[in-house]
């Protein structure tokens, strides 16, 4: 039996299809996958299967060639871009005698090397481990071994096999069991930022489009940006300046064609900041032939967490790759508010043109106007003036006898939400007469 090596960075690439020419975009993604995770390109190899194998995906003739390939250039790994069953993994290893893995394993070992947070380390290894359990299932003779029989080797009888699969149960339940504490944790600091009562508006889009970059842009931060795909995995909070107010901005990872539902499930807290937004920033790579199809996958995996109901903005990143092209703000496919209307803001992260249309883009769908003028708030209101430091909007206070003095200026949502509570009503007369109609 073929001993698999920990060792492989020397890859040659299965590229599976159903017939006719395989698009470039797909042969270009699964490269930069596999050099995302750090391995070098020996060949590619495209596979018609019309109907797969069961034993190994690829027929017999498409399997010696590929194994006269490897041995060719020297590769000692097989990156197939499809998803393995085990029996299919372990077949052809043992014919290949090189490690393969699929797409499934190769994305799962991208986020491993991205993880940063505990949280996004607690996740990965869960993934890993439930894609590993699969694996473990006849998969190496020398696991079927049974321990006992020999001198300091007896015991219950139990196989190896079953031993690495006992254990590697209690350690998915022991990860779920802190990843649920992580995650309580994580949603009471968003309950946080919900009271705060600030906008919350969350970037997506189809990874290295350019999303962290953005987000560096907006916020002044350094979070890892850089030119390959998952660049970043551990979702970043920042609060933003706008003109007319201020937004929390949420940075988080990118999405893929046919992201594996396993790594969906595994990034449930972290996508949930996609789903607890306002707004989603949806970051598309403008220089991208194939923009529209990205939009449209990014938007199904939206739809299968639980987020595709939440208005969009879509930010048309990367124009300094478009000869020629200018920033500006669009609209297409009807009246806003219809179905199908599209907002677009065209811009470039990397060297800030187009960020003012942005801003001023977010301040309008925010409705981010503001409320400025002075208010007398008397002893009892101590709690709203508290609120009212909270957020940042008192500029000037003073304090007598008969209570504060205060010269304020905040945002408009934010004034109309303060007046609505019983505790407010002070602070009605600074709302024009619609607002406070409203605020009632």
């Amino acid at each position: 039996m073929f001993e698999r090596s920990r060792k492989g960075e020397h890859a040659l690439l299965i590229q599976p299809h159903a017939g006719g020419a395989v698009a470039e975009d797909v042969l270009e993604e699964f490269a930069d996958l596999a050099r995302s995770a750090g391995a070098s390109i020996a060949a590619t190899i495209t596979a018609r299967i019309d109907r797969p194998n069961p034993a190994t995906l690829i027929g017999s003739g498409k399997l010696e060639e590929v194994k006269a390939a490897a041995e060719a250039t020297g590769a000692d790994l097989v990156l197939v871009n499809h998803a393995l069953t085990p029996v299919q993994e372990r077949n052809l290893e043992k014919a290949l005698q090189r490690r393969v893995v699929d797409r499934t394993g190769l994305i799962l070992d991208i986020f491993a090397q991205r993880a940063r947070s505990h949280e996004g380390k607690l996740q990965v290894e869960l993934a890993q481990l439930k894609h590993m359990a699969t694996r473990l299932v006849r998969g190496w003779t020398h696991l079927e071994r049974q321990r006992g029989g020999s001198i300091g080797l007896r015991g219950p009888g139990e196989t190896q096999l079953e031993t690495d699969r006992r254990l590697l149960q209690k350690r998915v339940e022991q990860l779920q069991r802190r990843l649920e504490k992580v995650e309580v944790q994580h949603a009471q600091m968003r309950r946080a930022r919900v009271r705060s009562e600030l906008p919350r508006v969350a970037l997506v889009g189809y990874t290295n489009a350019g999303k962290s970059t953005l987000f560096n842009a907006l916020t002044g931060a350094d979070a890892y940006a850089a030119d390959q795909l998952f660049a970043t995995l551990d979702p970043t909070v920042r609060r933003v300046a706008l003109p007319g107010g201020t937004i929390v901005l949420a940075d988080t990872v990118g999405f893929v064609r046919d992201l594996p539902h396993e790594l969906v499930a595994a990034f449930r807290s972290t996508l949930a900041e996609a789903r607890e937004a306002d707004l989603l920033l949806h970051v598309v790579d403008a220089a991208d032939p194939h923009r529209e199809e990205r939009i449209a996958q990014v938007d199904a995996v939206l739809a299968e967490i639980g987020a595709g109901g939440i208005p969009q903005l879509l930010v048309m990143n990367k124009i300094d790759r478009i000869e020629g092209a200018v920033p500006r703000h669009d609209h297409d496919g009807g009246a806003p508010g219809e179905p199908g209307h599209r907002e677009r803001v065209w811009l470039s992260a990397r060297d800030g043109r187009g960020m003012e249309l942005l801003q001023g883009a977010l301040a309008r769908r925010l409705d981010l106007q503001r409320v400025a003028g002075e208010l007398r708030l008397p002893p009892q209101a101590g709690r709203l003036r508290a609120r009212l430091h909270q957020l940042g909007a008192v500029r000037a206070e003073e304090a007598d006898e008969h209570g504060w003095r205060l010269r304020l200026d905040l945002p408009r949502g934010e004034a109309e939400r303060l007046a609505a509570r019983a505790d407010g009503e002070p602070l009605r007369a600074l709302l024009p007469p619609r607002q406070a109609e409203e605020a009632e």
